[in-house]
């Protein structure tokens, strides 16, 4: 198929896709990063464009007024270049740059200098160690290898050693060359120990690991000294398969028509652009990078190896691992030491990945006596109840409505989103991330919002509006809606509202993770008052009104003591495993020790549900302390933990 070259305005940037692609993807080829929330599917009406020269073809979307398909304006997603294409890209439809929105991302990154872990003895999966040999004798007549590899047993009390035939060739040779003196850079897979690398001298204050969450929303990056177990730096990104769908079943679904290589691609580019930049801003070499150790949904995990992923959606969901063996970062297009290792952790199911069992390992879940739960807020709900005697987790589907997707003024946390609302008298006020004019809004303040409404009765708890005689609501393209913040204080210079429509999706979210929860503590005839802890994880967690989560029945009404706010406990959990060994193992462990349950097997479970898709719940006294209050008594913003 001949080839067509698109130039998008104002970033003057052209790109060379084939005939018949869509403008979306010609954009994403030219790394620009587009407002879009639906993944490509003509949902959202966010990736609007204005063809100035060129020829297209495609649907003419019903998210385009006339005036708009007058002018040219199309939806890049549903449109194929026929030819060489001049393209306008709106403010409103360039969210921001790569870089400005790698930016925007960093509030993920949940930098922590250090890590400290007393349980488990100090030794990292990869580490530098400078040897100082005897030279060899008559006496001392050991070979090369041997006498390097017996010195770094001795050294680390490792049981066995390997040495690949690349090394050995030039072993003799550094040795010599070297009076002996060299460190040898030592990976650990699983219980053998490989020697990956020998250089001349001592370096061994040169190495350094990456520690990577992969979330479906946001990719975070850490760099770790090894020598001194410090992070030093901290990095984050939008997950630029972002562009095929917001869920992991839509991009499943394109990995399974488009090919799972192009997904793969979008997730190596990003972490390599991560690594390049923590490197770069730490005077760090490339080479000196001995280790990247992985984190995220076992989807996730799956497209960053290039593995099937079909399986996972279809029942019974069967993924392909969910314990992938340590394999050299350079196989999957890594770009740090060509021989530097890379390191999957180990999820439990399809549906329950390795930020699941990195949470437990950073919470202890796994070593305390009294029960907790964890659960990590997303587009998919994960939830692990249990102690040191048992674990069992499970997955809601809650589609993106609490990350602010599929609602009408919904977008990403980035400048501009309204991340707080409350009230204040009797005005609903509004707090935006940087203080700019608001754009949209995004999860945290999606929770706010439906709070507030539910409180000042404006709603009522299956989400109707009810206050009729409230100029704030008005029909809008035949929806009832509330105007939050007006046209004239936008910075788009149109309302920013939520839709009855907009409120039913928030509802079925937050019903289908506290109907995920009740079920897995009925099952152990457990209440949410046996809870010793209650513990929220995830980016998007750490920025929730707990108050405002348990008005609208996210969470449970429990003693505000037990709940802890844990961050990217994938991350920390990853970093534990790279810092130590024995918490490498200890995390194969916890994903042996934890059942997995599918709530699709529960006949329960839709009951369970529905008795959730009111605020808070169908049983009120499941929730007291909301019940008690009276309907205005909002607090500014209280924050546990």
């Amino acid at each position: 198929m001949p080839n067509v070259t698109l130039t998008f305005y104002p970033l003057n940037r052209k790109v060379t896709v084939s005939k018949g692609s869509t403008v979306l993807e010609a954009a994403s080829k030219a790394q620009i990063t587009i407002n879009n929330l639906c993944g490509g599917d003509g949902i959202c009406g966010r990736c609007k464009m204005i063809v100035l020269k060129g020829e297209v073809s495609g649907e003419i979307s019903g998210k385009l007024t006339r005036e708009e398909i007058r002018n040219g304006y199309i939806l890049a997603c549903m449109t194929h270049v026929e030819n060489d294409l001049i393209i306008e890209i709106p403010e409103e439809t360039l969210a921001k740059e790569k870089a400005k929105a790698d930016e925007d991302a960093a509030r993920f990154k949940d930098f922590r200098a250090e890590l400290p872990y007393e349980e488990f003895k100090v030794l990292p999966l990869v580490q530098k160690i400078f040897l100082d040999l005897k030279t060899p004798t008559l006496s001392n007549n050991i070979a090369d290898q041997q006498r390097v590899s017996g010195e770094i047993k001795r050294r680390l009390n490792l049981p066995s050693m390997q040495m690949g035939l690349k090394i050995m060739k030039s072993l003799s040779q550094i040795l010599r060359e070297n009076d002996f003196k060299v460190t040898a850079t030592v990976g650990v897979r699983k219980d053998i120990a490989e020697v990956m690398n020998i250089e001349p001298g001592n370096t061994e204050k040169d190495n350094y690991m990456v520690v990577v969450d992969i979330g479906t929303t946001t990719i975070v990056a850490h760099i770790i000294d090894v020598s001194s177990l410090k992070t030093l730096d901290a990095t984050a990104c939008f997950n630029s398969q972002g562009i095929y769908g917001r869920d992991v079943i839509s991009r499943i679904i394109t990995s399974e028509k488009k090919g799972g290589e192009l997904l793969q691609k979008l997730i190596i580019e990003d972490i390599n652009k991560l690594i390049l930049n923590l490197s770069e801003n730490n005077s760090i070499n490339l080479k000196d990078i001995t280790a990247v150790v992985c984190a995220g949904n076992t989807t996730m995990n799956h497209f960053l190896l290039g593995l099937p992923t079909g399986n996972i959606r279809r029942n019974p969901y069967i993924p392909v691992t969910v314990e992938p063996p340590p394999l050299r970062a350079a196989e999957v297009g890594i770009q740090i030491n060509p021989r530097g290792l890379l390191y999957s952790l180990p999820g439990i199911s399809g549906w329950v990945g390795s930020d699941i069992t990195a949470g437990i390992l950073a919470t202890g879940i796994y070593r305390r006596d009294d029960v907790c739960l964890l659960i990590d807020i997303g587009t998919n709900g994960e939830i692990v109840l249990g102690n040191k005697e048992w674990l069992v987790a499970a997955s809601a589907s809650a589609g993106p409505a609490l990350e602010g997707a599929s609602i009408d003024c919904g977008m990403r946390a980035e400048p501009g989103a309204i991340e707080e609302v409350y009230q204040n008298g009797l005005e609903i006020e509004y707090k935006t991330i940087d203080n700019r004019k608001p754009l949209g809004i995004c999860g945290s303040g999606i929770i706010d919002l439906l709070a507030v409404l539910f409180r000042t009765g404006i709603i009522n708890r299956t989400g109707k509006f009810i206050k009729e005689d409230d100029k704030r609501i008005i029909m809008m393209n035949d929806k009832k809606t509330f105007i939050l913040v007006d046209e004239v204080k936008t910075g788009l210079k149109k309302p920013i509202y939520i839709t009855e429509s907009d409120i039913e999706g928030i509802i079925t979210a937050k019903a289908a993770i506290y109907a995920a929860m009740k079920i897995l503590m009925a099952r152990m005839n457990l209440e949410a008052s046996d809870l010793a802890h209650f513990f929220i994880a995830g980016a998007f967690g750490s920025f929730i009104d707990i108050e405002n989560a348990i008005t609208i029945g996210l969470i449970p009404d429990v003693s505000r003591e037990k709940i802890e706010f844990v961050g990217n406990a994938s991350l920390s959990g990853a970093k534990i495993s790279a810092f130590y060994k024995e918490a490498f193992q200890k995390i194969t462990d916890i994903r042996k020790m934890t059942t997995y349950y599918d709530l699709m097997a529960a006949n329960d479970y839709v009951e369970e549900f529905q008795r959730a898709m009111f605020l808070p719940h169908t049983n009120l006294e499941d929730f007291p302390n909301v019940c008690s209050k009276p309907p205005c008594a909002q607090a500014r913003r209280r924050k546990i933990g």
